[in-house]
């Protein structure tokens, strides 16, 4: 018999060497710059995380602009917004493009400037110095200008609502030529400047009019808006009844506290809307937040209500892939992933945990495939007992309610080898940062290649996925033709598991799909 001991150093001179080292000083391999932007992009919302500062966040995102081109930092910029749904990073790439001498600048600027949230983020990051400038400069004006002008004046009055900077600030400073007596007015009536109150726009007046009489029918406005108006049962009945999907998902506690559902048939209208298919499509709602709206609706939030919300849940999760292999989840339950998956933000932190984000792919996958295994790790795999059978939300409770121990990538892997099991694709969610397992010498590369290793000696044609959902720019598995590495939390992850398990791209292919969009 040969050498263990022999055996195991010549793995070990095979496996790819680890280039870096995580957050918690065990090797690791550094993803190149695009990939790492892309990360940082997908994951980074500039709150404090569990092992990162938001500042060092930033730091990180302007260094890798410097090895990228203009055009990739754009193209990231896009997929950020359009595909990851993300808010703060776009703007942040959008800004630093804003310092570049290149016209990639004005190609993304309407495709991440979609509402005025994104325009007061983007005037944000600028106004704070970050990205070397203060003032928004000849180009950025010209396009906020352009943005303010084909605006409605509906997305006026709601790109209205927020403060540092307000729409107002922005105003003030990209000063707007109004096109007619009715845009003069109402930039004068955001700014607090005297202004023509016959000019005003219909909404306008309808909003102002239903202050001094709210006895007047409920306008057609943003709820916020209004709140701080002493509106009765039925008003807010009104406001539930025309507020967005979103504003609905979010707002249940706060129509309950109100009577909403004292109303008769309320309830009933509230769960139809909220299990539309449609709209929930539209909404481009994550499944984690179904899963927060869930968790704090409560006490007087009626249980159909609840119930509906488990059911956008199923639908929300509706391009899962649904794959004819041998599949094994290995959510990340370790002490790190109680984070709050947007980071620590004072006062308003999401109450959705990385390890809640972790358990609900995993119970979705097990949802759609049932025969699925699922491993959750921590210093060593735990074992749990999930029934495909029963609701996403039911099965990621239990998954989520594991929690704490050190991390140990490579437990649920050497399992697999250990068992000789029969594996065709294997997914982590994960924040990478892996330590129980690190090597204390002899090893080029990290314990998780060299328990991979293992299992494609029984699996030569198994595919690993790692889903990172922290902005650290590290892995445990280096990109290769079998492993593929992406980060986020937005349904494009499960698009890119599916055609990567498929055979329909390469292990390259997240930064493939970011090069593909057309500026």
């Amino acid at each position: 018999m040969a050498s263990k001991s022999v055996f195991a150093s010549t793995i070990g001179k095979l496996l790819p060497r680890a280039n870096a080292w995580n957050r918690e000083k065990a090797p690791a391999y550094g993803l190149e710059p695009r990939a790492a932007l892309a990360q940082l992009a997908a994951t980074g919302t500039f709150n404090r995380t569990f092992y990162a500062e938001p500042r060092e966040q930033l730091a990180e995102v302007l260094k890798l602009a410097r090895f990228v081109d203009a055009a990739f930092i754009a193209k990231t910029a896009i997929y950020a917004r359009e595909k990851g749904h993300m808010k703060d990073m776009p703007a942040a790439l959008l800004a630093i493009l804003a310092t570049l001498d290149t016209g990639d600048f004005a190609k993304a600027f309407p495709r991440v400037v979609v509402n005025g949230r994104m325009l007061r983020n983007f005037a944000q990051v600028i106004r704070s110095g970050a990205v070397g400038r203060k003032s928004f400069g000849s180009r950025p004006k010209r396009l906020i200008l352009a943005w303010l002008a084909q605006a409605s004046d509906e997305e006026i009055l709601r790109a209205s609502i927020g403060n540092d900077p307000s729409l107002a600030d922005i105003i003030r400073m990209a000063h707007p030529k109004p096109q007619s007596k009715t845009r003069e007015a109402l930039y004068g009536y955001v700014v607090g400047r005297p202004y023509d109150v016959a000019q005003l726009p219909q909404i306008v007046k309808d909003l102002e009019a239903f202050k001094r009489d709210p006895t007047l029918p409920v306008p057609d406005v943003p709820f916020q808006l209004l709140t701080a108006l002493p509106l009765t049962q039925k008003q807010w009945a009104a406001i539930a009844e025309t507020a967005s999907w979103q504003t609905l998902r979010q707002g249940l506690n706060t129509f309950a506290r109100h009577g909403v559902f004292g109303i008769a048939g309320m309830s009933e209208r509230v769960a139809e809307r909220l299990a539309d298919p449609y709209a929930i499509a539209r909404a481009k709602v994550f499944p984690y937040q179904l899963m927060a709206a869930y968790a704090a609706s409560a006490g007087e939030v009626p249980k159909v209500v609840r119930n509906a919300l488990q059911e956008a849940m199923e639908i929300a999760i509706g391009n899962v892939p649904k794959l004819d292999q041998r599949i094994v989840v290995c959510p990340d339950v370790s002490g790190s992933m109680a984070s709050p998956v947007t980071g620590y933000r004072k006062g308003a932190s999401s109450v959705v945990r990385c390890i809640d984000v972790a358990a609900l792919v995993a119970a979705s996958f097990l949802r759609r495939n049932r025969e699925v295994e699922v491993l959750p790790f921590e210093q060593d795999v735990v074992d749990i007992d999930l029934n495909p059978h029963d609701t996403v939300l039911t099965n990621a409770q239990k998954l989520a309610g594991i929690g704490g121990g050190g991390t140990n990538c490579s437990a649920p892997l050497e399992r697999l080898a250990r068992r000789k099991e029969k594996v065709d694709l294997v997914v982590f969610v994960s924040d990478n940062e892996s330590w129980v397992d690190a090597a204390k010498g002899g090893y080029a590369g990290t314990a998780t290649m060299r328990a991979w290793s293992k299992v494609k000696r029984v699996n030569p044609g198994a595919k690993l996925v790692c889903v990172d959902i922290q902005p650290y720019t590290t892995t445990q598995a280096v990109e290769r033709a079998d492993i593929l590495n992406v980060g986020g939390f937005s349904d494009a992850v499960f698009e890119m598991i599916q055609a990567f398990a498929e055979n329909g791209l390469s292990a390259d292919h997240w930064i493939g799909e970011i090069e593909k969009i057309k500026l």
